[in-house]
Order: structure tokens, then sequence, then C-alpha cells
């Protein structure tokens, strides 16, 4: 199966100049964890999640009214393809410590896909709960 056949293909997104605290209303409204950010063509530039939103501005003690997207966003992005095998893509997504995943083509976004949607899945619980076993894997060790 490929990830265009359990994309998300209604996608909210916004640009690098939205003010976080409007980016925070839209992930509300549509309850979601993270939104992609892009240019007006559709070519992804970053995302933010709602982990960005409290590390980067609430703990910081910023104003989301006044901080852009473009300002906190990941900008190393990882993407899936359209024509991406979900196993695939759960791979990557485990071993990039990933849970969200922008689905592209011809670099323009075209779908989302998160980890727990592949989970509900019967045909990929093992393969989504292995890879939540890898994403959730500390990257270095703590002491």
């Amino acid at each position: 199966m490929k990830l265009k056949d359990i994309m998300t293909k209604d996608v909210a997104a916004v640009s690098g100049d939205t003010s976080v605290f409007d980016a925070a209303l839209i992930m509300k409204d549509k309850n979601i964890g993270s939104i992609p950010i892009c240019a007006e063509d559709l070519n992804v530039q970053g995302i933010v999640t709602d982990r960005d939103i409290v590390l980067r501005i609430v703990c910081e003690g910023k104003d989301p009214r006044t901080v852009k997207c473009g300002d906190i966003m990941t900008d190393k992005l990882v993407v899936g393809k359209t024509d991406m095998e979900v196993e695939s893509a759960l791979e990557l997504m485990g071993d990039l410590q990933v849970r969200r995943l922008p689905v592209v083509e011809n670099k323009k976004l075209v779908g989302f896909v998160a980890l727990g949607d592949m989970a509900v899945r019967k045909k990929f619980d093992w393969a989504a709960e292995q890879a939540l076993s890898d994403i959730s894997a500390p990257s270095q060790p703590r002491m």
C-alpha cells in the first residue's frame, strides 16, 4: 500500500509569516499536533509542532502573537512521496524519530500522514508499533 492510499489529503498549512498564535488556533480547530509551513506554491519549507510551540514560545516567555512560524519551524524536514510504500515510510519515521510526515509530489505538499494514521490499520499495526519504539528511544544517553 502506498502513502497516497492512506494520507490525509485535506491538509492545513500556513506560511512562514503566520503568527504562532494563528497557527495554534488552526491546530486547535483541526485537532492536529503539527502544521506544515509552505511557500505560496505549496513548496514545504518546514513544520511547527505543538511541542515546538511549548518549548520555543511558552517556556521562553515569548508572545505567540508576535513570533512568526518561520522563526520556530523545524526546517530540516523529512518528507514522504505519494508512491512510497507505507512500510518504507514507517521505517523512515522510526529511523529518524519523527511521528509525522508531510507527503509531497513534485516538491509540493499534497498530503500528510501521522504514525497514528498507520497504527489504526490492522495491516500496519506491528510496523507502527516498531516505529513508535524506535521514535521513543532516547537519541542520546541521558545522565
